[in-house]
């Protein structure tokens, strides 16, 4: 059994997180750099703080991990886990963040990988393949990686 394109969609997550990308960006380059102290702060009051982005991302992830399981899920756009606020980020601060956003990346990987490219079309849902779930996961983190870049672009100008 081949499983070319799901060693193509675990060479993209571990590439969005901490490798060389065509891009010349990836998370770890982003947030490992960042020091807790702007990691909650707002750059502008209708932009993220880069601790809001990763959690959001984290949920997603947590979300998605939970339907390669075969469980349930209840996330959705209007949950308050989707954009925790920066004060109940900072409970738990930022070192956690970003290990528990780090673990969800080798967690998707490690229920994947041994897969075959059979995997992706079976469904999780009714109409919806893994497939979808994990590109879009892909999609999601790339969207998120650049408002990142963003937002810690408006901190450095602040300082």
């Amino acid at each position: 059994m081949e499983n070319k394109l799901i060693k193509n969609i675990v060479r993209q997550f571990q590439d969005i997180q901490e490798q060389e990308l065509w891009l010349d960006e990836n998370f770890k380059k982003k947030v490992d750099n960042l020091p807790e102290k702007l990691a909650f702060e707002r750059p502008l009051p209708d932009l993220h703080s880069a601790a809001e982005l990763i959690s959001h991302i984290l949920a997603w992830r947590k979300d998605s991990i939970l339907k390669l399981k075969g469980q349930s899920s209840l996330l959705t756009m209007e949950s308050s886990e989707n954009w925790l606020t920066n004060e109940i980020l900072q409970r738990s601060g930022w070192e956690k963040l970003k290990s528990e956003f780090y673990n969800s990346q080798k967690e998707i990987i490690e229920l994947i990988e041994n897969e075959t490219d059979d995997y992706l079309e079976r469904e999780y849902i009714d109409g919806y393949k893994f497939k979808f779930l994990l590109e879009g996961l892909i999609h999601h983190d790339l969207y998120h990686l650049g408002q990142l870049g963003i937002v810690i672009k408006f901190l450095n100008l602040k300082k």
